[in-house]
This record gives structure tokens, C-alpha cells and sequence, in this order.
């Protein structure tokens, strides 16, 4: 599940987190993570989008055929 963050472990992602807490404070992580999910909301969209956009083009051409 989480292969991408590689030998990193329970103390390691907690110094993190905390590093990033300190840095940007309590009020800034929900605005990011709000932006952040509006981001990958807007990235699912797109990518729907492309594939419905792709299924037609598939329906055209075989029509055409």
C-alpha cells in the first residue's frame, strides 16, 4: 500500500509530521490539505474527462467503419 515512501518507518514519518507542523503551524496544514484535495479532485476529474473523450472517439470510429 504504501511501497512509494520506501524503508521509512513509524519514527521516521513522525519526525516528519512534526517538522512539517512546526514549519508551516496548526492553521496552514487544513488550508494545504484542502488544496491538495482540491487538486486531486480536479485531477480525477481530468482524467474521466479524458476517458470519455477517448471512449467517443473509439465509438466514432467504429461507426465510420
Amino acid at each position: 500500500m504504501l511501497d512509494f515512501i520506501g524503508g521509512l518507518g513509524f519514527q521516521e514519518i513522525l519526525l516528519i509530521a512534526l517538522v512539517v507542523l512546526l514549519f508551516f503551524g496548526g492553521k496552514k496544514i487544513p488550508e494545504m490539505m484542502k488544496g491538495l484535495g482540491k487538486g486531486v479532485k480536479a485531477f480525477k476529474d481530468g482524467m474521466k474527462e479524458v476517458d470519455t473523450d477517448v471512449k467517443v472517439e473509439a465509438t466514432e470510429e467504429s461507426k465510420k467503419d
